[in-house]
């Protein structure tokens, strides 16, 4: 598998990003390898909080967020996805597959050794986190969504997001800043939105940001809607902890929080909550608002 590599000095001088960049080696699934790169921040014995991006994203959207819970005594580790921020970026689309970033997360989480973790997953980081939640339980004390789920093709998307998977593959630009402002409810200053093109050089670097769209199931035969139905057999046996935090603007994802709260046991009793003035990318507008739910959350429930 090919993969390309985003120069560091792109990602020189950011604002807001002063954390030292950690990288692992993961099987590609062709017999490679890739380098991940991730944030850890905090007490190496404390029980950590895993923070998961979705698309065009990467670990710096939650750079509101990471200095919150590491206050509050937690680590913080915020990874980017395989074709994301410092990752390695396979350069053919069809070098991306669901099954493999539920592959590479799992591998990420493991030869980091986490346990005990408590998972805040958003967007695509959503329909990964909680698939290797499902796979793999018993590394998981809490989890929370906000703005995501996991779709099996059963019901339809909503013409929202519909409209994004068309755009994604049918416009000529693809202006990862200009899309991460689009699902703010705020403007982001100009060198915000460069931070977030810094991992993508050109257009060579953008094939999964491109494809990911298209990787959501939208129909009941998508290659991922069984593996995501046997997720949800084990999501509705869950029951530690699992609070939904979605924002109140968001058009893509509005009501997603309703069959999380209905069918997973632990989300009985929770208190979920709408984050106020969030758009898509609520960790964006309101990180800090959203990292105290998350602590203060924690600390109820131990």
């Amino acid at each position: 598998m090919e993969a390309l590599r985003t120069p560091d000095e792109r990602f020189a001088n950011l604002p807001g990003w002063t954390f030292e960049p950690k990288y692992v080696d993961i099987p590609d699934g062709t017999g490679g390898s890739m380098r991940m790169h991730y944030i850890d921040e905090g007490p190496a014995d404390a029980a950590p909080v895993l923070l998961m991006h979705g698309e065009p994203s990467w670990a710096y959207l939650y750079r509101k967020m990471v200095p919150v819970i590491v206050d509050a005594g937690h680590r913080a580790i915020a990874p980017d996805l395989i074709g994301f921020g410092r990752s390695d970026k396979p350069s053919q689309k069809d070098d991306y597959t669901f099954q493999r970033h539920v592959d590479w997360m799992k591998s990420f989480i493991q030869q980091l050794g986490l346990t005990d973790v408590t998972l805040f997953a958003q967007d695509w980081g959503s329909l990964i986190g909680l698939r290797v939640v499902a796979e793999d339980p018993d590394r998981f004390a809490r989890v929370a969504i906000g703005n995501g789920g996991l779709p099996t093709g059963d019901q339809s998307p909503g013409e929202a997001f519909l409209r994004w998977q068309k755009f994604s593959q049918e416009s000529p630009a693809f202006d990862i800043g200009r899309i991460v402002q689009g699902g703010t409810a705020t403007t982001l200053p100009d060198e915000v939105v460069a931070a977030y093109n810094a991992p993508f050089p050109d257009d060579s670097y953008k094939a999964g940001a491109r494809i990911f769209p298209t990787l959501v199931p939208t129909k009941p035969d998508d290659p991922a809607a069984n593996a995501n139905r046997k997720a949800w057999e084990a999501l509705q046996k869950w029951e530690k902890p699992f609070l939904t935090t979605f924002s109140d603007s968001d058009p893509v994802t509005k009501g997603g929080e309703r069959p999380l709260q209905a069918m997973i046991p632990g989300a009985k009793g929770q208190p979920h909550t709408t984050i106020a003035g969030g758009g898509h990318f609520l960790q964006e507008d309101k990180g800090e608002d959203l990292a105290r739910v998350i602590v203060d959350w924690m600390a109820a429930t131990g």
